[in-house]
């Protein structure tokens, strides 16, 4: 499944694989639910008496992209996030309130790109990325305040606000990952010591920082693991009473569509303090009731647009660029809390199918809010359909909004971050599929390099290499998707075995310089059927959702124009803003068709193209996309837009198709900026298929 339902303790006792490789010993391959807790953790471990942490983040800069993730990050580079220092009024350096105590500008938008900027940096060791960085952390360091705040002191209604310095303590995080500059751990400690002596009626009381205080409580179990320093341990406590009650049952405290992907996993944080698997359930629960209301649709997201409202849940309506990216996130630190598989698998869906195409192609350009079905992206004011009457919520822009163009670069190096990840039992775990290679401590402090070479998600074949100065003995974990019913996996040109899909294959052994790991994840067609959405369908091939492919006609604007983009768009003097352009893409070929299925909802006509790989190493655009597909279709002529000149909503099994059959061509939807993922069904042959 690719939605996280229910929390389930399972012990990790390994199953015997009825099949061990030719020439090993038993128990050296073996299908668990976790990777093992132990006590050989290489990096900063959950110290008693926290709970949880079975996965550990590597160190920034220990997982070097390879193949289109490196390309993207590149593109990222000389796009919106690697630029926005010398694009965006709110990074402008005169009177900053990040490098001056007298600022006026900059007090969320900073830490928001610094963090994503940050991590960028340190992995593709960019020289000029990593001093521009260190202009801004030496700001911080510089203007710390004597009884231990950091950061502009502003407030709100007379009370400390203090979500700003949430998102600055995560970039101070990658920072000391990467420097081991002791100055961060001095300025935290002081700074919770600060927070621990606010009264609670004055703490967390304006609306962001109360939604999302969990950000606050992932840095004090970071920092505490780093210094074991307990005195801080009861501001998790603190913390939690103070944010909004993420632990409601069948509800939610709030519906902003970011509030909920930060947010959700509350409850999770507080168990590793606590110890109280409730908590841990309440963060699934959470996940699973706002995709139960708004989230009956693929991509991995919900229809919050903005603010999730009754009555709006059809695919139309999207998620912000923001919300992507914290739920990414989320399902990131979610993977290393709990060990779960499935987070991984979200994690995935949410970066591959829906992340990709909320951005142009170069990245400098993105877009507010992305749907899994928008057959235009332009910039008009489409309220009530959507939840915001302001211009450009769909439009290309450098300046989508001053939240989304500062918080998006996060997201493909945190995914970087995330794809190779450590064990407590001295091991490692492959969680993200990408090609990549990795250096990390395995069993008593040994340095290995671990390989990955793959075009995945467009390709089932992962090929790992191991290389080591001398023979080592640790367990390697592979996650299995959910979706990879018959994957097998070989070792060292051993016999093939299957292993079972939504777990983990664990390979524990004494490994040789050169060794080699093959895992083969058979992609298969799926459907789903979404009850709740008029039995829209969906189809998934492997961790690729599948999309119409529409035609796309851009039409260049200028993006100093309020008539297609948000107000709060200010540049710097002296930019030359034909280099950033805002674009409107509109469909040019027909886009309202239903997919004819049979009874099984499996499409008729269905057929796969494979490609060629796109020689730029970027295949997340129509003509690059090295997966194609082939269905059948018939046209739905009362399926167009609204009054607003929106997407208008699926049409209803009422709704006339016409009956020619029509052969149509699908993209994953990753590469499709115009896009219909959630499909209307012919008319169904049996009254038993007739669900609304």
């Amino acid at each position: 499944m690719k939605h996280i339902l229910k929390y389930s303790q399972r012990l990790c006792l390994a199953t015997l694989l009825a099949l061990p490789l030719s020439g090993m010993a038993a128990n050296e391959i073996m299908i668990v639910d976790r990777p093992a807790m132990g006590n050989a953790a290489n990096y900063p471990a959950y110290r008693a008496p926290l709970h949880g942490g079975r996965l550990l983040k590597l160190p920034v800069g220990k997982v070097q992209p390879r193949g289109w993730l490196l390309e993207i990050l590149h593109r990222q580079k000389n796009g919106l996030n690697g630029q926005l220092g010398t694009v965006s009024a709110w990074l402008d350096k005169n009177n900053n309130q990040w490098l001056s105590a007298t600022g006026d500008h900059g007090w969320e938008e900073v830490p928001y790109w610094l963090r994503g900027y940050a991590s960028l940096a340190y992995i593709l060791d960019d020289e000029a990325l990593k001093q521009e960085a260190q202009v801004w952390f030496e700001g911080v360091f510089k203007n710390l305040q004597s009884d231990g705040f950091l950061g502009p002191k502003n407030t709100s209604n007379g009370r400390p606000e203090v979500w700003a310095q949430m998102i600055m303590l995560w970039a101070l995080q990658t920072y000391y990952e990467y420097s081991g500059d002791e100055r961060v751990l001095t300025a935290m400690t002081n700074y919770f010591k600060w927070e621990m002596t606010v009264p609670d009626g004055q703490f967390l009381e304006d609306y962001w920082e109360n939604k999302r205080g969990s950000d606050n409580e992932w840095s004090v179990v970071w920092l505490y693991n780093r210094t074991g320093d307990e005195s801080l341990l009861p501001l998790i406590e603190k913390l939690h009473l103070n944010t909004a009650n993420w632990t409601l049952q069948r509800d939610l405290p709030n519906w902003h569509g970011v509030n909920v992907a930060q947010g959700f996993r509350e409850p999770a944080t507080y168990y590793i303090y606590n110890g109280d698997e409730s908590m841990l359930q309440a963060a699934y629960d959470n996940q699973a009731e706002m995709r139960r209301r708004f989230g009956q649709m693929p991509g991995g997201m919900y229809g919050a647009d903005e603010n999730a409202r009754t009555g709006y849940a059809d695919p139309r309506q999207g998620a912000e660029t923001c919300a992507l990216v914290e739920q990414m996130a989320s399902d990131e630190i979610m993977m290393g809390i709990t060990g779960d598989p499935a987070w991984a698998d979200h994690c995935e869906d949410v970066a591959l199918n829906t992340f990709t195409a909320s951005m142009m192609p170069d990245m400098r350009g993105l877009r507010y809010i992305t749907s899994p079905n928008m057959a235009i992206s332009d910039g008009k004011n489409h309220a009530p359909s959507i939840d915001n009457s302001l211009r450009g919520m769909l439009s290309m822009s450098p300046f989508s909004s001053r939240c989304c163009q500062h918080n998006h670069g996060m997201g493909w190096p945190y995914y970087t971050e995330h794809l190779v990840m450590a064990t407590t039992d001295g091991g490692l775990a492959t969680m993200l599929y990408a090609e990549s290679e990795t250096t990390a401590l395995v069993a008593d402090g040994k340095t290995v390099r671990l390989t990955e070479t793959t075009h995945y998600p467009f390709d089932q074949n992962v090929t790992f290499q191991l290389n080591t100065d001398a023979d080592v003995t640790f367990p390697l974990y592979l996650r299995i998707p959910a979706w990879a019913e018959g994957a097998t996996v070989s070792v060292a040109d051993g016999e093939t075995a299957t292993v079972e899909a939504g777990k983990y294959v664990c390979i524990s052994r004494t490994w040789h310089d050169g060794n080699r790991v093959s895992l083969t994840l058979p992609m298969h067609l799926k459907t789903r059927v979404w009850t709740m959405n008029k039995s829209s369908v969906s189809l998934d091939y492997g961790p690729l959702t599948l999309s119409l492919r529409i035609g796309e006609r851009y039409k260049q604007r200028d993006s100093r124009d309020h008539e297609i983009v948000q107000d709060d768009s200010h540049w710097q003097a002296g930019v030359d803003a034909s280099l950033w352009p805002a674009y409107e893409i509109f469909a040019d070929t027909p886009w309202n068709y239903a997919l004819v299925v049979d009874g099984q909802n499996q499409p008729q006509g269905f057929e796969v193209v494979r490609r060629q790989w796109p020689a730029d190493n970027y295949p997340f655009t129509p003509d690059a996309v090295p997966l194609t597909f082939k269905a059948t279709g018939r046209q739905i002529a009362s399926w167009g837009f609204d009054d607003t000149g929106m997407t208008d909503v699926l049409p209803t099994f009422f709704d006339a198709r016409a009956d020619e059959e029509q052969t149509i061509d699908l993209i994953p939807m990753g590469a499709a900026r115009l896009r219909i993922s959630a499909f209307p069904r012919q008319a169904p042959s049996t009254t038993d298929d007739c669900v609304e």
